[in-house]
């Protein structure tokens, strides 16, 4: 067992990320029955919604599993009254200061991981309590930190300040990712874009198919002045990139964004006017595979990059 094994109860240091319009109780399920820690995510889901959610992967799965709380959203409160009523014992929160829930949802007993793109949210986020942090690369797709740290260069940033667990994510869909991740400090690996791209993601199988054609370089980090995003070039993406040739204000980009963007992409399959929110390493997915094929690749090359001696 490692620190994150024990912390959580899993069989593998492997945590799914709560992505919007992907996370549904069905993939969160299946992560924690192939051994991992499965994540709702929240942050697309009204309250009442998430409600049903928790309580449908309850009877999926008897293993442990979480939901991600982006705190940026007015009814934060009443999701996390709902979380409690229902019994969740996991929450990651992300999107907003860790001191704002972090000792109340402690009180209730439960465990609290923080999402953070730096060394100094990290320590903010140990100070406020939380009992592990998610370190964040800038590889990583959707919703992303404007420090533009690379994982390789902040996983052992934030270790060398860090007494508690740490968790890296960002760039990370394979055994020797995972591997190269721990080795430099991580206790275990978060993979979203991943997991994004299994048959049990709740996103639109459009937003999927778009994402195994990807290559090397298709995704884009951008609306920065709002809160920055990695999505995959398409229609919506070229009239940001319009937008910002003329020079648009702040406003000016907001009106554009409008609402529900994501979901228009991800969820309803809007190739061309909605987000279509990926990490860097889609480019390396070609195929959409059930969660438990995914769990046992990732597995078997992990054990076959740390059994593989090089010498000089």
């Amino acid at each position: 067992m490692n620190r994150i094994t024990q912390l959580f109860n899993i069989k593998y240091p492997i945590i799914q990320g709560g992505m919007i319009w992907n996370s549904g109780y069905k993939l969160a399920a299946a992560v924690s029955n192939s051994g991992g820690l499965g994540i709702i995510g929240a942050g697309s889901m009204y309250p009442e919604v998430l409600r049903e959610h928790i309580q449908k992967c309850q009877k999926a799965t008897g293993k442990p599993f979480g939901v991600n709380v982006p705190m940026l959203y007015p009814n934060v409160e009443e999701i996390m009254n709902i979380i409690v009523d229902e019994g969740v014992k996991i929450v990651f929160t992300s999107a907003g200061n860790p001191k704002t829930w972090t000792s109340w949802l402690k009180e209730k007993g439960i465990t609290v991981v923080h999402v953070v793109s730096s060394s100094k949210f990290a320590l903010k986020a140990q100070e406020a309590g939380v009992d592990a942090v998610v370190a964040e690369g800038f590889e990583a797709g959707g919703h992303n930190g404007r420090e533009e740290t690379t994982t390789l260069t902040l996983i052992p940033m934030v270790k060398q300040h860090l007494q508690i667990p740490l968790i890296a994510a960002g760039g990370i869909a394979t055994g020797k990712a995972m591997h190269a991740a721990m080795i430099l400090g991580a206790d275990g690996v978060q993979m979203g874009t991943r997991f994004a791209m299994t048959i049990e993601s709740s996103s639109h199988q459009n937003f999927k198919d778009t994402c195994v054609k990807a290559q090397e370089g298709d995704t884009y980090l951008t609306l920065k002045e709002l809160a920055p995003v990695r999505l995959i070039r398409n229609k919506f993406f070229n009239e940001v990139q319009d937008a910002y040739s003329k020079c648009a204000t702040t406003d000016d980009l907001k009106t554009l964004l409008g609402r529900a963007r994501a979901k228009r992409g991800m969820f309803q399959g809007d190739l061309d006017d909605g987000e279509l929110e990926i990490g860097q390493i889609v480019g390396l997915i070609n195929e959409i595979k059930p969660v438990s094929d995914v769990m046992k690749e990732v597995i078997a090359d992990f054990n076959k990059s740390v059994n593989t001696n090089i010498s000089f």
